[in-house]
């Protein structure tokens, strides 16, 4: 008999973490490779949030706090909620758990009963499914298409929504596409939503501050007020501050969501880091003027790296509107043939391609539910992608 759960059974590794990791045991062999697959900006921490972790151990701040956060970091989530989203939430309506993640895991695991239905546009991130399916629930994918920039639409929300569906999973700029819902996009969903009061919405809004060419972000509970009491609006200070390592994600939302998330934080891994929590208080409260600067360089390298893609045979690249991630196609060069004499048959069998022949570490779009399209990670130097957008093209031209 194994000692693994049947539970665990039902999910993978995630595929992201994987190809990272892969990239980072080749180059500690020595060889030259150019990692495009971790959704880690290459910025570093503001300073000013570095020094106020450093002055909270001086301080002493270094035990237990509340197990779902401090009061003075949910002050100031509640502050950043009311001044970018006009959304207003009381102190016990705020969870602070140990990243993102385990704030969507902690809402599904204390919401999901065995067979409900999570609606999740597709393409989506690697960790919705598994999350629900660890649950108990049923993923629900959606595909969306390329000529919609991989958008969901009202209709086929509507058209997804069963008796069984208690989650409809939204997130804008996405990962992996970049692409991003404007207010009237987001408000033809929040119309479909209001007429079906059994369905919640968990909006993961991680990449908010990272959108270009003056686009407006919107969320479905400020676009759609009538929503507020049954949706879970998520963040946190990973991407935008340049803080994945520290591990603080937040949420509002209903009062009896929130109570259930702390009781299952309780129970594993109790509170986030104190010093985390002091940096993230420092990051939501201070200077913001930086994001502009950083958003600057953002759209320049996905820019280039869009033209640069587009320039390929047998490759398509849309220009998302956020984040930063491309979402190419690579249906032009599925079926061809490698140098070695290996036929190309899937995406995965691409990017294993591009790994080997160039050195270069991608994510195939399979491991975000949709194929052929593989995911690039722009958050790395211009230098860097440059040169890997030049390996890709050598390594297509290879191709018979």
């Amino acid at each position: 008999m194994s000692i693994v759960s049947d539970r665990l059974n039902r999910i993978k590794p995630s595929p992201t973490i994987a190809v990272t990791g892969k990239a980072k045991e080749l180059k500690a062999e020595g060889k030259d490779v150019i990692a495009l697959g971790a959704g880690e900006p290459d910025f570093d921490t503001p300073d000013f949030v570095k020094a106020a972790a450093k002055q909270a151990i001086d301080n002493g701040e270094t035990k237990y706090t509340a197990v779902d956060g401090t009061p003075a970091l949910k002050g100031a989530i509640i502050a950043k909620f009311k001044r970018d989203n006009d959304l207003e939430y009381s102190r016990d309506q705020i969870t602070v758990g140990t990243g993102g993640k385990q704030v969507l895991f902690n809402a599904l695991m204390a919401s999901v009963n065995s067979g409900d239905e999570v609606i999740i546009p597709t393409p989506y991130w690697v960790s919705y499914p598994d999350m629900v399916l660890l649950a108990e629930g049923t993923p629900v994918t959606v595909e969306c298409s390329k000529e919609n920039n991989f958008k969901l639409t009202a209709e086929q929300l509507e058209a997804a929504i069963t008796p069984k569906t208690k989650w409809f999973i939204f997130n804008s700029p996405s990962n992996p596409t970049g692409g991003a819902y404007t207010h009237a996009e987001v408000k033809a969903l929040t119309d479909v939503l209001v007429k079906y009061p059994h369905v919640y919405v968990m909006s993961d809004d991680m990449y908010e501050h990272l959108v270009y060419d003056g686009f407006e972000f919107s969320t479905p509970a400020q676009v759609e007020p009538a929503l507020f009491d049954r949706t879970l609006t998520c963040n946190g200070v990973s991407k935008a501050y340049a803080m994945t390592g520290w591990r603080i994600g937040y949420a509002g939302g209903p009062k009896e969501l929130i109570k259930a998330i702390a009781k299952i934080q309780g129970q594993s891994t109790s509170n986030p880091s104190s010093i985390s929590q002091a940096a993230a208080l420092e990051a939501l409260n201070g200077d913001q003027s930086f994001l502009i600067e950083r958003n600057n360089e953002f759209a320049k390298r996905r820019d280039m790296v869009v033209d640069m893609l587009n320039a390929i045979e047998g490759i398509e690249c849309l220009k998302p509107e956020g984040a930063f991630y491309v979402f190419p196609s690579c249906a032009g060069v599925i079926g061809k043939t490698t140098p070695d004499g290996k036929e190309l048959e899937t995406d995965e069998d691409f990017v294993t391609y591009l790994l080997e022949s160039e050195g270069v570490a991608t994510v195939q779009g399979s491991a975000f539910g949709l194929a052929p399209y593989f995911r690039i990670s722009y958050a790395t130097s211009m230098e860097n992608l440059k040169e890997a957008c030049s390996r890709i093209q050598r390594a297509c031209v290879a191709l018979k």
